[in-house]
């Protein structure tokens, strides 16, 4: 858990693993620098309307961290996001990532769900799961 957790909130790397060009720490948070008030950005730094910055808003070490869309992220609207990091068999990592929004285009929501499930989380885990191993 402990190496998950360290690369998954390594959040100014994620370019690294996530499948984001770019990723950065836009603002430090506490007491960890990646923890509770930080402000990640993710996508196209340079390109006006390219990234989302989310907020982390709850932050219990090695266990669990919660976070919020603060701009970017069109067409979500009130996204918030919970991680959980929990011991699974000997020496895995069950990661649980989940997230609850409203779309601002009526009957998008579905499809953004898909979208969401498939390419940001799954895709996003799968690059973790690959960084995880290529550094043991």
């Amino acid at each position: 858990v402990d190496r998950v957790w360290d690369l998954y909130t390594d959040h100014a790397n994620w370019s690294e693993w996530a499948g984001v060009p770019q990723s950065w720490l836009e603002k430090e948070g506490s007491p960890d620098r990646n923890g509770t008030g930080c402000v990640r950005g993710l996508g196209l730094r340079s390109v006006p309307g390219a990234a989302v910055f989310e907020e982390v808003l709850e932050w219990q070490p090695k266990q669990r961290f919660t976070y919020r869309i603060v701009s970017g992220g069109f067409p979500l609207r009130d996204h918030w996001g919970e991680v959980l990091f929990q011991p699974e068999g000997e020496d895995g990592t069950l990661v649980t990532w989940r997230c609850r929004f409203d779309s601002r285009i009526p009957g998008l929501g579905p499809v953004l769900k898909r979208i969401l499930e498939n390419r940001v989380f799954r895709g996003g885990l799968e690059g973790l799961s690959r960084r995880y191993f290529a550094g043991k």
